[in-house]
This record gives structure tokens, sequence and C-alpha cells, in this order.
């Protein structure tokens, strides 16, 4: 393996980790503060949805225009976009239900049950989200990998990038599975994890599949990703921060994500 290579492979490996940065943030917190969990759940949403909208989504776009021109490109996007959204609402139906409801007895019982039932929601949401985050960071670390084969600047300039607006995402995965489970460890592990995926990326286009990487390819993930994170924004996060709202602090982690992301994507520019 030449310097170059892996220069770029530590870039990638750099920039997946900061996913573990943004879990450490998120469990600095106690997990009965319902609060910071309203907060926490709508910044993801936030983080989410910009990045799906502003960035994958165009990026696929544009990825596929090239290839297959304006209206066959735009239509393939369509299709990846809402193909991923059919996907995951697929997955989300089979997945069954944790547990067996008992019969409930008394008040304690039935705060029990609901906050059993909440958990579950919570760690579904969790696992969701560390998967779209893992997929969505697979691609991405190809093409961090490729940019500083490229141009050893500009691999740094977009690690650096793709490292903040990973900081955010730790945050969705980890935030959700804590409040599920009470295990500091099993989110952080879990979100550690989701950011692997960038330099797993990384390492499979070296090992791989460099030469047969194409742009529908690149185009036809990126939107399938986009519209993953935007339905498991939608139906999962944004629902859950609205039920531990407190004077729409939901709605300001919304605002404050997207803030986050958009300034993040700024040094992409």
């Amino acid at each position: 393996m030449d310097g170059n290579v892996a220069f770029a492979l530590l870039l990638t490996l750099f920039a997946g980790l900061a996913t573990g940065i943004g879990s450490l943030l998120s469990l600095l917190t106690s997990r009965t503060n319902t609060k910071f969990l309203s907060v926490a759940l709508g910044f993801s949403a936030g983080v989410m949805i910009y990045v799906s909208l502003v960035e994958i989504f165009v990026k696929a776009k544009d990825s596929l225009v090239a290839e297959l021109g304006e209206t066959n490109g735009y239509w393939m996007t369509l299709v990846g976009f809402f193909g991923g959204m059919f996907v995951i609402a697929v997955i989300d139906r089979l997945i069954p239900s944790l547990g067996n409801p008992h019969e409930v007895k008394s008040v304690e019982d039935m705060d029990v049950k609901i906050s059993n039932a909440e958990q579950t929601k919570l760690m579904k949401m969790g696992v969701f989200t560390a998967l779209a985050i893992g997929i969505h960071n697979f691609p991405e670390g190809i093409a961090t990998f490729a940019s500083a084969l490229q141009d050893p600047n500009l691999g740094i300039a977009i690690a650096v990038a793709v490292a903040i607006h990973n900081i955010p995402e730790g945050i969705a995965v980890a935030v959700p599975i804590y409040y599920a489970t009470g295990s500091r460890k099993k989110a952080f592990k879990l979100s550690f994890l989701s950011g692997l995926a960038e330099p797993v990326g990384a390492f499979v286009a070296y090992l791989i599949l460099m030469p047969y990487l194409n742009g529908v390819m690149f185009g036809v993930i990126f939107a399938g990703v986009a519209g993953i994170m935007v339905f498991i924004s939608l139906d999962e996060l944004l629902p859950a921060a609205k039920k531990y709202d407190e004077t729409h602090s939901s709605i300001y982690g919304l605002v404050a994500g997207m803030a986050v992301m958009a300034l993040s994507l700024v040094l992409l520019a």
C-alpha cells in the first residue's frame, strides 16, 4: 500500500470516528432529563432532514443527471428517494413488537407497561438511525477516499467537513438508544459502529469496488439513503420528540440541528 492510499484511508477513519464524539457529548446528561431528550431528538431530525434534502438528494440528482441526462436522471433520483422510503417502511412493518403486553392491574403496572413500550420504540428508532447513517457513511467514505487520492488537500477539507457533520449524526444514534436501555456503553457502541462504516467504505473501495463504481451507482445509493433518513425523521424522531416536548423544545432542536448541519456543509463548498 503506497503512502497516498494509506493517507486517504486514515482521513476516512478520522471522519468516521467523529461520530463517537457526538455520542459522547449526548451521554453527558441524565437519562431522566426528558427536555434534553426532546431537544436531542428534534436536533437529530433536523440534521437528517437537512442533510438528506439539501446535500444527499442534490448529490444524487447531479450524479444521475450527468450519467443519464436531465429527465431520466431526475426520474431515477426520485425512484431511488421514494424507493428508500418504501424499503425502510417495509422493514418497519416486518419488525415484530418486542414483549407481550400483560393485563394492567394497577396504575403502577400501567406506568411500567407504557415505559416498556416507549423504550422499545426508542430502541428501534436508534437502530434504524444507525442503519441509515451507516449506509450513508459507506459511500461517503468511498467519496472521501477517492477525493483524497486525487487531491490530498481536497481530501483533508472534505474529511474535516464530514467529521463535523458526523458529530450530530452520532447524537442521533446514541440518544434514543441510551434512553431506551439506560446503558451509555450500548449507546456509544452502536453510534461508534455506525461511524466505522466510513473507513469500511473506503477500504472496500480500495480492495474491490473502485473499478466498478460509476455515477449511476453512487446516485441511486445516495437517493435511497436520503429517502431512508427523511422517513425515519418523520416517522420516528419527530413524533418521539413531540411526545417529550416542553415549550416547543423539539422545534428549537430541529432548527438547531439544521443550522449545525448547514454550517458544516459550508466547509464542503
